[in-house]
C-alpha cells in the first residue's frame, strides 16, 4: 500500500502506474484534487486521489492517515512532490520565492518522513523513498533553492534511515537527471516537446532521454524487498549525467534542464 505526493502527474503519475502494475493499491496526493482523482477514476479500484498541499503539515499527516484507513497499512511513501521553484540570480531571489520553493522541496519531504515514520515504526516494517536530484550532488545543475533543498533531501535520508532503522523502517532517495516531464519538457502535444525531448537525448551520454518510467523503476527497486539491504542511499538514475558533470554543465532556466553535460550541449 503506497501513498505517492505529487502523484497526478510527471513522475508520480508514471510511479502510480508502475506501482499498481506490481499490485499495489495507491493512495495519489496532490495539490490538483480534480487530477489525483480523474487518474484514479480511470485506474479503478486499486487507486484513490486525494487533495495535499504538502507544505502544510496537517494535509500530509491526513493523506497517510486516510491511505491507512483505505488500504489497510502504509508500506511505502514516496515524498515525490516539487517543484522547479525560485530561477534566476542569487542576488535578485526574492525571500518569498526562496520560501516557497523550500516549504515545498524541502518541507514536504520532511513531513512525509515524519508522519510515515510514525505509521510504520508501529508495523515494524516499511519503505519512505524521496526525490531527490542530480542537483543534490552538485553545483550548477539546478537553481539555487532547489539545489539547497535536494541537497538537504540527501543528507535528511541518511539521517532519518540512522533512526529508523532499528525498527525495520528503510529510507532512501532517488536522485533523477534531466527527466521529461510536464514540469520540464511539456506535454508532447506542446510544440517544444520535441525540442526539449532531442536537447535532452543530446545532453545524455547514454543518448538517450530519461521518462517517468525510468524514474518509477528505480522506485520500486526501493520498494521492494530486494533492496532489504539498502538504507540511507540515494540512487542516481541520470543517465551517467553526474560522471560528466565536471565538465561545464550547467542550468538552462528557459528549458529547466541541465545542459553541456559530458561535452555536450
Amino acid at each position: 500500500m503506497a501513498l505517492i505526493t505529487g502523484g497526478a502527474s510527471g513522475i508520480g503519475e508514471g510511479s502510480v502506474h508502475s506501482f499498481i502494475s506490481e499490485g499495489a493499491s495507491v493512495m495519489i496526493a496532490d495539490i490538483r484534487a480534480a487530477a489525483a482523482a480523474d487518474l484514479a477514476s480511470n485506474i479503478g479500484r486499486q487507486a484513490r486521489g486525494i487533495r495535499c498541499d504538502v507544505t502544510v503539515e496537517s494535509e500530509i499527516a491526513d493523506a497517510v492517515t486516510q491511505t491507512v484507513e483505505e488500504f489497510g497499512r502504509l508500506d511505502i511513501m514516496f515524498n515525490n512532490a516539487g517543484i522547479i521553484g525560485a530561477v534566476g540570480s542569487i542576488t535578485q531571489t526574492s525571500d518569498e520565492d526562496w520560501q516557497r520553493s523550500l516549504a515545498i522541496l524541502l518541507n514536504g519531504p520532511f513531513y512525509g518522513i515524519k508522519h510515515a515514520a510514525k505509521v510504520m515504526v508501529e508495523q515494524k516494517n516499511g519503505s519512505i523513498i524521496s526525490t531527490a536530484s542530480t542537483a543534490g550532488f552538485a553545483g550548477g545543475l539546478g537553481p539555487h533553492a532547489y539545489t539547497t533543498a535536494k541537497h538537504a533531501i540527501i543528507g535528511l535520508t541518511k539521517s532519518a534511515a540512522s533512526e529508523l532503522a532499528k525498527h525495520g523502517v528503510r529510507v532512501n532517495a532517488i536522485a533523477p537527471g534531466n527527466t521529461a516531464t510536464a514540469m520540464t519538457a511539456g506535454t508532447p502535444e506542446d510544440e517544444k516537446y520535441q525540442t526539449v525531448l532531442k536537447a535532452m537525448k543530446a545532453s545524455s551520454p547514454l543518448g538517450i532521454a530519461g521518462m517517468p518510467e525510468d524514474i518509477a523503476q528505480a522506485a520500486i527497486y526501493l520498494a521492494s524487498d530486494e533492496s532489504r539491504y539498502m538504507s540511507g542511499h540515494t540512487m542516481l538514475v541520470d543517465g551517467g549525467q553526474l560522471a560528466g558533470a565536471g565538465t561545464g554543465a550547467f542550468h538552462d532556466k528557459e528549458s529547466n534542464m541541465i545542459t553541456g553535460v559530458a561535452g555536450k550541449s
